[in-house]
């Protein structure tokens, strides 16, 4: 008998679910104590009165297997919105079974079906599972850009 994936939106009864993989994706990315997230904050900006993200959940055999966490940005080159990977995330365990490259093909579909010029998102440099993973699908670095981030302190002094 052969398995079976499905890829499919996250609902509200998934926040527990979402939260324990970014948890988990934080702590490959030796990043576990940067996660402020819980499962409220994570309802409000998720499925509350303005959605801030959406996820994709993958499943395999009916068991939960990966996530996509992702959010509209704009372009204004392009004129055009794009959407933003924020997360992807597979279980170890079922690594290798094609299941983030079909997450990633039903993203890219959400980004066909709503206008957008383009999924980009970051990777860490050391990351090389994940960059040969995405070079594989025929993604490529953005060439003389750096990430910048306000936040903490900073963040909160400029806003006075």
């Amino acid at each position: 008998m052969n398995a079976m994936l499905t890829i499919r939106e996250a609902v509200e009864a998934d926040t527990a679910l979402i939260l324990e993989f970014i948890r988990k994706l934080a702590d490959y990315e030796r990043l576990s104590d940067a996660v402020a997230a819980t499962e409220e904050s994570l309802r409000r900006s998720m499925f509350g009165e303005r959605r801030h993200a959406e996820a994709l959940l993958a499943e395999w055999d009916g068991r939960a297997a990966g996530m996509a966490l992702f959010f509209h940005t704009y372009s204004t080159f392009r004129g055009r919105p794009d959407l933003w990977l924020e997360d992807l995330f597979v279980e170890p365990v079922h690594r290798g079974r094609g299941i983030g490259t079909a997450l990633l093909a039903r993203l890219a579909r959400v980004a066909r079906e709503r206008g957008c010029g383009a999924v980009e998102w970051n990777v860490l440099n050391w990351n090389e599972p994940a960059i040969g993973f995405y070079r594989r699908i025929g993604a490529t670095p953005v060439e003389g850009w750096t990430t910048y981030r306000l936040t903490g302190t900073a963040l909160e002094e400029l806003a006075r």
